[in-house]
């Protein structure tokens, strides 16, 4: 019991800190945009140019980077593609978070779900390729549907959904000792999301309006604001996110949940 609360304290820690005001808005003192955008929205007053904290998220697709370069541009941290499914790897993954480390970038793997394999031969996938010590940040697990799949077009209902994603995130918590991130788009969300997982962070995409409007029950850490962003280190359109919370709360954040927990301690010591 004392290792879950462990597990637990950097969830209650920013939940409890933040009012439902804070938690979705921050008012800084201009708001300006942090990034160059191909395709800017117009989000209005909610502004993803209001919170301190940017992040991106990289895979395959983005090719080469320069970590030094991104970090210099004001990104903050990472989410980087470790794997899909129950085989496949992101051939860039190995690379991106090493230098991502080198640069002193907080980052965290994510794992694409693939609801034609079961949770437990996608958990034994990502833990067998996902070193503990790729992850600053919680995992992520990336949920929805995907319409270009050729080979997977099953959709379960969303009590098999909810189950699966379940039973993958625990085998993830148990291991690396910290619990995940839930990334997911608005249909999935709408079909499979509401009212549940409400103990854990949630990052959602959104592009074209604030996630108030569209996940409007739903409190979330990460917002992805778009996918057309121009950041300097990295060729081509790269995906941008906010945090939730300020600057100072996200240097609390961050160094509770990069703290090893007594379970991760002893998960490590059983693996030496």
């Amino acid at each position: 019991m004392r290792s879950l609360i462990l597990a637990l304290m950097p969830l209650s820690l920013i939940l409890a800190s933040c009012t439902s005001t804070s938690y979705d808005f921050m008012e800084t003192a201009s708001i300006q945009p942090r990034f160059k955008d191909k395709d800017p929205q117009d989000f209005g007053i909610n502004s993803p140019h209001r919170h301190q904290v940017h992040g991106i998220d990289v895979s395959k697709w983005n090719g080469d980077i320069n970590w030094a370069q991104v970090k210099q541009s004001g990104v903050s941290f990472v989410f980087i593609k470790a794997t899909e499914g129950k085989d496949v790897v992101d051939p860039r993954f190995a690379e991106y978070w090493q230098e991502a480390r080198a640069a002193g970038m907080p980052h965290a793997p994510y794992h694409f779900y693939y609801f034609c394999s079961t949770a437990d031969d996608q958990a034994n996938w990502f833990i067998a390729n996902v070193p503990r010590d790729s992850m600053a940040l919680p995992p992520v697990i990336d949920v929805e549907w995907n319409h270009t799949s050729k080979t997977c077009t099953t959709r379960p209902s969303p009590e098999v959904v909810r189950a699966q994603m379940k039973r993958f995130m625990d085998r993830l918590e148990a291991y690396y000792g910290k619990r995940p991130i839930i990334y997911t788009s608005v249909d999935f969300h709408r079909d499979n999301l509401e009212g549940a997982f409400k103990d854990y962070y949630f990052w959602v995409r959104s592009v074209a309006k604030h996630p108030s409007e569209i996940y409007p029950d739903r409190k979330w850490a990460f917002w992805q604001y778009t996918s057309t962003g121009v950041i300097p280190g990295i060729k081509g359109n790269t995906d941008i996110n906010v945090f939730a919370g300020t600057r100072k709360f996200w240097n609390k954040w961050v160094a509770a949940v990069s703290t090893p927990s007594q379970q991760e301690r002893q998960v490590q010591e059983a693996a030496n």
